[in-house]
């Protein structure tokens, strides 16, 4: 997951939470924390293999950033104030729409 996520990104939050939901044991907000922590990580040594090995547009980087940013931030609060019940079915909307998406693509 962290390969794919690092590289493509689309879906890695949906990814995670699965493998969460499946392999550690507790309720979705804890996942949901979980899954931050390990995306945060996953794309800040992806940024650094990029940045060594490839041209970066630092433009477009920097809107990503922030965009990423303050995402985070507002999925984190709103993620912490939801029902399990209900994170989990926006969890699974989320990762229909993206798959059809995908194979649609």
């Amino acid at each position: 997951t962290s390969i794919y996520g690092g590289y493509f990104g689309a879906a890695q939050g949906v990814l995670f939470i699965s493998l969460l939901s499946i392999f550690q044991p507790g309720n979705l907000q804890r996942s949901n924390a979980v899954k931050n922590v390990l995306a945060l990580c996953t794309n800040t040594v992806a940024a650094v293999v990029f940045v060594l090995i490839a041209h970066v547009d630092w433009g477009a980087a920097l809107l990503i950033a922030i965009g990423s940013v303050v995402g985070g931030q507002v999925g984190a609060f709103a993620g912490r104030r939801m029902r399990p019940r209900l994170l989990r079915w926006i969890v699974v909307a989320v990762g229909v729409v993206v798959a059809l998406k995908l194979l649609i693509a």
